[in-house]
């Protein structure tokens, strides 16, 4: 007794089994987070040492190769990138998919600590932290206020808003952009000091000691106890100038003796405007695994309250991805709603019975709703992938009901009561049935266990459709028998069969000529397919179709070396420049970076990202026509580097060079930007190598500086207290309510501009002051502003944008250019970023296909017990391969990663036809007792029309989804298309090409078991 009679006469457990399933896959699609797209990132975990006043060369040597020599020891271990600037060394470590990320930072941990000792003394506490938020911000705000100046606006994001913002279920980390920071400064006047005898670092650390409170100690006065403090903190700056300073020699002075207070704003190495107005903006971060819409929720509804309690605030959205986030699931819910309704349509427009139609429907939301219970139970969000997996498979979930109730409509037709025709046709469709659902479910399996980001891609897309398939086969097993006995109504019989209509006689004269000519039709079948081969290298490849996601950034880069000021100037002349171009709503400006580590450390003033807000999608050109013409002005605006990017993989091709030369790379790298300029369709070529920033060089004279008693660490530090102030942790602080000021002792700016001032400065010796030129040459020279590294060698990255351009042709058009070629052998050239996942992809993905196809052939010789049928039902996948190829050339789309999952449902797909024609012919020839060309053509005459319906019935599934109507369809179309062309042209020629290869292999196993019999 198999499960369709077993729920024939059971019916009460499959009907409680699919309520149970239904509710936890409404209270499962209730729980599931919304994002794009799976959090795609590899475990990484971040590491980050700081030693202040270091050059870059230095922290290279001393920090940066001694840290990654141990971090390359630790196992799963996939790439580690190094950058390094003025004072701080940044580690990013990339581990495969597998490593668990609390695995990963204990081992990196361990890894760091082992060296601790081998590092610089003077080296900070390293920061180790595993990336919990994903790499780009969901939203970005502008805020101003007319009732608060920059800095009180300032502490109001970082204290208010931050406060507020963090404690929003899913966010991970708020930025500030812009504004300032308040200070305490100091400016020692340095011919007072030398008066004084009195030097920077003497005023400075003389602060940290007596400005400062202390605990300790315990009283028992009035026989209660008591603890002990001391307090020696002013409240305001101000009460500071009279302050006595108690200097290491005993001596005393005023502080207003050798400098001026002012209480103002730390120095400014970030700024934001918004359509050229000076305002505070943040960022707010995703945590991985987070809804992003309900975290948009939270933080609106946050920032809602904090307007409605202060009038003057005017807080104004600048970009983010939350709303494409939105519209990506309206539209891939509209989609799933459309197919569903077409896939039914279609089952009601073969059968003209609205009772069969309304059992074939009630497979969809009985086997997608499981779906959605297996999907929270596992983790994975209702994303493009997940949606789309369900939206292409929703004309699949209908297919095992439609033969189902196709096949008791036929036994209905002779008279069968309705119970007995139910019986009969489940029981005989049964093994095409299991076999057409098992061969989807196995040819993704080997997809989602690929490595790597690819496997990321596959992984949520796979396990969405094999659940699915998996409960429609429960349905269509269970469900549809029960309900096919309780709806459908018997049929009077006939006493005379049903003619056959024009297109089936037509059909089944084409079958019998291509039986009697197979020659013929295997020629013209394996010519379709060397054709098909023929049209790959036709198909330009890549990884993802660029989106139009509503915004788009304009990245800006500065000579090294240039100000603040400079890069304020040129952004904003880039924004005039694009004032005129249709499409944009406003600009976002942020300039600079938030300092790392603390006073003294590079920040990125002379870089700024212009974000461009486009308008509504219907209000303007495609976003690719808006960057195209944003390109085109930037090429006219001198001074700087530009790069154009909405934000998504597949808008930029980046190559890195790797050598232990840094003269051979730094002239391999521009020779390739050189050669990669005449590449007509890339723009914004751009590359890390030559940069190199002016500085100020002391050399000290090592001898004079022993004679006098000096110290390479004593100059060392009076030059950099002096220009930059201590480390952050050495410096006093002004207490506040309710946070803490930096009080920073320097010199005067004009003093900061002049190489003689500096060269003046006093230094402390066995014989008392003695001015820093006496010990030490001071000289404007260059030296690198960043050094950076990947896998342990030196790299320098060259990027450009593509700009409509397919990476796959990118790639091959770079690495054909003389310098390419010509490179030295210290020299290697590496894919990184879109180019290295898109080759992952591609080694991937050819294993995958052939486990596929093995799996399947496996698959169908458990179920049919024969090894060379199979090879029969195989077969449907070649001829299926040309209408793909020929979709996405006349769509224009690319070999990429939607596409290459087109081709992987494909593979399952196209199987079924061949699985109810082979397991009918099988059964008529076993159990009838027919010729082979006889079961053939009864085979064909009863099975092709389930297999028209099927068919029809997901490309009316898919057809919403290949034209692309509604929200941004970028992703979700190159699928559709490769999958409704392989199905047009592996049905056409599956239903005529199949039964011919049955008969070559039906007459080798005669022939061999004929053989084998002698």
């Amino acid at each position: 007794m198999n499960f369709a009679t077993w729920s024939l006469r059971n019916p009460i457990p499959a009907i409680l089994l699919f309520a149970l399933l239904t509710f936890a896959g409404v209270r499962g699609f209730q729980q599931l987070p919304i994002q794009t797209l799976p959090d795609l990132d590899l475990p990484t975990v971040n590491i980050v040492l700081s030693q202040p006043g270091a050059a870059p060369a230095q922290l290279e040597t001393e920090v940066a190769r001694t840290v990654e020599n141990s971090l390359a020891t630790i196992t799963g271990l996939k790439h580690i990138r190094t950058s390094i600037t003025d004072g701080n060394v940044q580690l990013r470590v990339e581990f495969s998919l597998e490593k668990k990320l609390s695995d990963a930072l204990i081992d990196t941990k361990d890894a760091v600590d082992r060296v601790r000792s081998n590092l610089p003394t003077d080296l900070l506490q390293p920061t180790i932290s595993a990336v919990t938020e994903r790499g780009s911000p969901i939203l970005t705000y502008a805020i101003a206020s007319d009732r608060m100046n920059e800095e009180a606006l300032s502490w109001f994001v970082d204290d208010t808003v931050g406060k507020a913002l963090l404690a929003v279920p899913g966010v991970g980390r708020m930025d500030r952009l812009g504004g300032v920071q308040r200070e305490v400064r100091v400016e020692v006047n340095t011919a007072q000091m030398n008066a004084l005898g009195v030097t920077t670092t003497d005023v400075s650390r003389a602060l940290r000691r007596t400005q400062q409170e202390s605990s300790g100690g315990r009283g028992q006065i009035g026989l209660s106890e008591q603890s002990v403090r001391t307090v020696a903190t002013v409240r305001q700056a101000a009460e500071l100038a009279d302050m006595p300073v108690t200097l290491v020699d005993g001596r005393e002075v005023r502080l207003d003796q050798v400098a001026s207070v002012h209480d103002t704003n730390a120095e400014r190495n970030q700024a934001a405007l918004l359509d050229g107005k000076a305002v505070v903006g943040f960022s707010v971060y995703r945590a991985k695994g987070f809804d992003e819409t309900r975290i948009a929720q939270g933080v609106t509804e946050t920032l809602e309250r904090m307007q409605a309690a202060d009038a003057s605030l005017v807080i104004t959205p600048v970009s983010g991805s939350v709303e494409y986030t939105r519209e990506q699931f309206r539209g891939s819910m509209q989609m799933l709603y459309e197919g569903a309704i077409l896939a039914v349509l279609v089952v009601w427009w073969f059968l003209r019975d609205w009772r069969a139609t309304l059992v074939a429907a009630s497979a969809l939301p009985l086997s997608i709703l499981p779906a959605f219970a297996a999907m929270s139970w596992l983790g994975y969000s209702l994303n493009t992938l997940t949606l789309l997996a369900l939206a292409v498979i929703v004309g699949i979930l209908v297919d095992d009901a439609i033969v189902e109730i196709e096949n008791i409509e036929r036994h209905r037709r002779m008279g069968k009561s309705v119970l007995q025709a139910t019986g009969d046709a489940v029981n005989e469709i049964a093994l095409a049935v299991i076999a057409t659902t098992m061969t989807l479910v196995v040819v993704f399996v080997p997809t989602t266990l690929m490595s790597g980001i690819p496997g990321l891609f596959f992984q949520q897309f796979g396990w969405t459709a094999v659940i699915a398939v998996l409960a429609s086969l429960l349905v269509a097993r269970l469900l549809t028998p029960i309900l096919a006995s309780w709806l459908l109504k018997p049929h009077a019989p006939s006493e005379k069969p049903e003619a056959d209509g024009k297109l089936m006689r037509v059909y089944l004269d084409s079958v019998r000529w291509c039986l009697t000519h197979r020659w013929t039709t295997m020629a013209a079948a394996t010519a379709f397919f060397l054709i098909s081969i023929a049209l790959i290298p036709l198909i330009p490849s890549g990884l993802i179709p660029a989106s139009d996601r509503g915004f788009t950034t304009v990245n800006v880069e500065l000579p090294p070396g240039s100000s603040l000021s400079d890069t304020v100037e040129v952004s904003e002349r880039v924004r005039g420049a694009l004032h005129d171009v249709p499409g944009i709503r406003s600009v976002f400006t942020a300039v600079g970076a938030a300092q790392i580590g603390g006073a003294g450390q590079a920040s990125d003033v002379r870089k700024s990202a212009l974000t461009l807000v486009l308008r509504a999608r219907e209000d303007r050109p495609s976003q690719m026509a808006i960057e195209k013409s944003v390109r085109r002005i930037l090429a006219t605006v001198p001074g700087a580097r530009f790069a154009v990017s909405g934000g998504g993989a597949g808008e930029q091709m980046s190559l890195i060079l790797t050598s232990d030369n840094a003269q051979a790379l730094k002239a391999s790298a521009q020779a390739f930007e050189r050669d990669l300029r005449g590449v007509s369709r890339l723009s914004s070529i751009r590359t890390t190598a030559s940069l190199e920033r002016p500085e100020v060089i002391v050399r000290p004279d090592l001898k004079r500086a022993a004679e006098r008693g000096v110290s390479t660490a004593t100059i060392g530090e009076t030059i950099r207290i002096a220009t930059s102030g201590d480390f952050d942790a050495q410096l006093a602080k002004l207490n506040l309510d309710n946070r803490q000021v930096d009080i920073r002792v320097r010199v005067p700016d004009a003093t900061r501009q002049d190489i003689e001032a500096l060269a003046s400065l006093r230094v402390p010796s066995r014989n008392g002051l003695v001015p820093m030129s006496s010990l030490a040459e001071l000289a404007v020279e260059s030296g690198p502003a960043q050094i950076d590294r990947y896998d342990r060698r030196r790299y320098v990255t060259v990027s450009a944008d593509l700009g409509g351009m397919p990476l796959g042709e990118a790639l091959t058009a770079a690495r054909a250019l003389p310098a390419a070629q010509q490179m030295p052998a210290s020299v290697s050239l590496i894919n990184t970023g879109d180019a290295e996942v898109a080759a992952e992809l591609t080694s991937g993905f050819g294993l995958a296909i052939l486990t596929g196809v093995l799996c399947m052939f496996c698959v169908l010789v458990l179920l049919f017990k024969d090894f060379l049928q199979p090879i029969t039902i195989l077969s449907a996948i070649p001829l299926s391969l040309g209408g793909a190829f020929v979709a996405l050339l006349l769509a224009r789309s690319e070999l990429d990663v939607p596409s290459m999952i087109g081709l992987v449902m494909l593979m399952g797909i196209v199987t079924k036809n061949s699985i109810l024609l082979v397991e009918h012919t099988v059964v008529g020839i076993r159990d009838r007792g027919l010729l082979p060309m006889d079961a053939l053509i009864d085979a064909c005459h009863k099975r092709s029309r389930p297999i028209v319906m099927t068919t029809v019935a997901m490309i009316a599934g898919m057809l919403p989804i290949a034209l692309g109507l509604g929200s941004d369809a970028s992703f979700r179309q190159p699928m559709a298309i490769a999958v409704i062309g392989g199905l047009v042209t592996s049905t056409l020629l599956s239903l005529l090409v199949v039964p011919v290869v049955f008969t070559y292999v039906d007459g080798f196993e005669r022939w061999f078991r004929s053989r084998v019999a002698q």
